[in-house]
């Protein structure tokens, strides 16, 4: 951006108009699409005291003459981080609707809570293309980011439909969602304390140059609490909020994931990450195989089963828990038995995957999981394989051990002291939000 297209340096310090020339301009290549009025429209205002873009909070200041001025540094080092993001746009992540909710005013005053944000503007005017004519004063961007270029509407069973955005997307905001929280928070703490000579002796108001309580790596703090005994600690969000995601190791932790067949906690981690591990339920006992677990077991598979193994429950089974296990079965030790169909690039593998059980893991001699064909396009492939849990469970201990020696080699009921005589019950939840802690 030329010196020319600045117009209002002061000191570092250029207008909210020239911020939004500077700020397009600089992301004009970014894979993910930006705002015109990143700055200037709603939900942005420089009267609260700072803007976000992405996951960056760029402080405003009242200049001379009274105008409002954001640091120029800022805006190109915010665009910068926002440049440096890739997006897959096939990797989806579903962001909403998920239950009914009443319907709250969204303003430049309320945080950014952005899946409320665009949840209540597509439910009040109507969906994506009646949104994308929006009126004048209704939320345009958020963060910055123009999510309704990159928004996917799904409708299933011609009925209920689902808006889905890419990952990156999804983490950015998340980022941005915790990064406005920790502004705030310490912007109140500054106001509170501005009376009081002393430094802050707490650590928890230690803050970083912009306002930002830093996240710190999670190392295995939570290992082998359960957490049915730990959620109903006080402070416990807040402590899970400190952290880093588990998993990415980039996007600040959100929620605290757990294994639902043994109950004990895994390790804290962020929306997105807890949204790709959980299984696709149709039922409580039958799940679909989507194109997200060549993730989970091939391109990032020593993470995932590093964060599945931080169970001590399954750790010392040498398991998945069932829906994983499942899941593996029909993806990984039924993949030969999948048939493809011509298409104009080569074959394609046919249909959807699925798999059901019978029984579960707690009696393994009785438990039978069924993979089948969904929409195959003949009609012609039904059930391609039925295998008994054991015989799951042990073709994933030989596939472990190829595929992750480090993580076998620390498995098994030898590995592990201090285990319960008996496992925790399965912890039925297959419904909407509720596996968001899956």
């Amino acid at each position: 951006m030329s010196e020319r297209a600045m117009p209002g340096r002061t000191d570092g310090l250029i207008t909210l108009g020239a911020a939004d020339a500077l700020w397009v301009a600089l992301t004009a290549d970014s894979a993910v699409p930006t705002a015109s009025g990143a700055f200037t429209r709603s939900p942005a205002h420089a009267r609260v005291g700072y803007v976000l873009l992405g996951g960056h909070v760029v402080a405003t200041v009242r200049a001379n003459g009274g105008q409002w001025s954001v640091p120029e540094v800022e805006v190109r080092r915010a665009a910068a981080e926002l440049n440096a993001v890739g997006m897959d746009r096939q990797d989806l992540v579903r962001i909403g609707p998920f239950r009914a909710a009443p319907k709250q005013e969204c303003n430049e005053e309320t945080p950014l809570r952005w899946r409320r944000r665009i949840t209540w503007e597509l439910q009040e005017l109507g969906g994506p293309e009646r949104a994308a004519r929006r009126e004048v004063g209704r939320p345009y961007h958020l963060a910055g980011i123009d999510w309704r270029q990159i928004l996917v509407e799904q409708t299933r069973d011609a009925t209920q439909r689902t808006w889905w955005l890419p990952r990156a997307v999804v983490r950015l905001l998340d980022a941005a969602e915790h990064t406005e929280t920790q502004w705030v928070q310490a912007a109140r703490t500054r106001q509170a304390s501005a009376a009081v000579t002393e430094p802050p002796s707490h650590p928890r108001q230690a803050r970083d140059a912009d306002g930002r309580q830093p996240t710190r790596p999670y190392n295995g703090e939570l290992e082998g609490q359960l957490y049915s005994v730990l959620s109903r600690k006080p402070g416990t969000s807040r402590k899970v909020a400190g952290w880093a995601c588990a998993v990415c190791r980039t996007a600040p932790a959100t929620v605290l994931d757990h294994c639902h067949e043994h109950g004990y906690v895994r390790a804290p981690v962020c929306q997105s990450c807890n949204t790709q591990e959980r299984p696709d339920h149709l039922y409580s006992n039958d799940i679909r195989v989507a194109n997200r677990y060549t993730r989970l077991f091939h391109t990032d598979t020593d993470h995932w089963l590093r964060h599945w193994h931080r169970c001590p429950g399954c750790r010392a089974r040498t398991t998945l828990p069932l829906p994983h296990l499942a899941a593996w079965t029909a993806h990984i030790a039924c993949r030969s038995l999948r048939p493809t169909h011509r298409a104009p690039r080569g074959r394609k593998p046919c249909g959807v995957l699925r798999v059901s059980w019978t029984g579960s893991q707690m009696a393994p001699r009785s438990c039978l999981l069924t993979v089948t064909v969904d929409f195959c396009p003949s009609g012609e492939h039904r059930v391609l394989a039925r295998v008994p849990y054991r015989e799951a469970a042990e073709r994933f201990r030989v596939w472990l051990a190829e595929t992750s020696p480090a993580v076998a080699a620390a498995a098994g009921p030898d590995r592990l002291d201090g285990l319960p005589a008996e496992f925790r019950p399965v912890i039925a939840d297959t419904s909407g939000e509720g596996l968001a802690l899956f």
